[in-house]
């Protein structure tokens, strides 16, 4: 018995973590320090706080990864979820590892949005698109994350002659096509954007840059 309490102590799954960008949601978890780490396997179950039973998660259920991909799962985005994660290797399984409480609303990580410019004489068009989350309209577009939370796009600018650190906050708005006049012909500037949330006070990450010489 006691070999076997050693066993299960040894596989059981460390450090069980919802990841969420998007509402694209995923658990991830770390295996236990069982030497025959690679032979374990992962069964996940998850349930909405409050709820008494645990749904299987079939796809998740006796794999060998230690990640779960739960985004159909959580599609609620208000509400506040649990998942749990155990191993089994040579029969003995182990206790479960719960995870702390995630609600995909206030924890996902808002993305970038993407960034197009086009450039005239002396002025530069930039282009944004918020990002989009995985659910789907009935016709199969899916829903940018401007439907679920009051979001807003900065737009930074960057002149080249003078420092490449120093970017200037220019537009901060909901317009997705925005004009930035009066700029210097001959001149290279990048543009990069973030997404704000003005209700939770997050920012995104910013978008890659884009570069233009007038």
């Amino acid at each position: 018995v006691l070999e076997n309490q050693d066993l299960q102590d040894s596989i059981k799954p460390q450090k069980v973590e919802f990841h969420s960008l998007n509402f694209n949601t995923t658990l991830h978890w770390q295996p236990g320090w069982a030497r025959e780490a690679r032979d374990v396997l992962y069964f996940v179950q998850y349930k909405v706080y409050g709820q008494s039973t645990w749904q299987n998660k079939d796809k998740c259920w006796g794999i060998s990864s230690h990640v779960c991909d739960l985004t159909h799962e959580t599609s609620d985005i208000q509400e506040p979820y649990y998942s749990r994660v155990r191993a089994a290797l040579a029969g003995v399984y182990s206790n479960w590892t719960l995870s702390c409480r995630f609600t995909p609303w206030r924890e996902t990580v808002i993305g970038p949005p993407m960034v197009t410019v086009v450039h005239s004489n002396k002025s530069i068009t930039v282009k944004l698109q918020a990002p989009r989350s995985p659910y789907k309209r009935k016709k199969g577009s899916k829903i940018p994350m401007t439907n679920y939370y009051d979001l807003l796009y900065q737009v930074f600018i960057i002149n080249n002659l003078l420092d490449e650190q120093h970017s200037v906050l220019v537009y901060e708005g909901k317009d997705n096509v925005i004009k930035i006049q009066d700029l210097r012909p001959g001149v290279s500037y990048c543009i990069r954007a973030k997404m704000y949330v003005p209700m939770l006070d997050h920012s995104s990450a910013y978008s890659s840059r884009q570069c233009t010489v007038l």
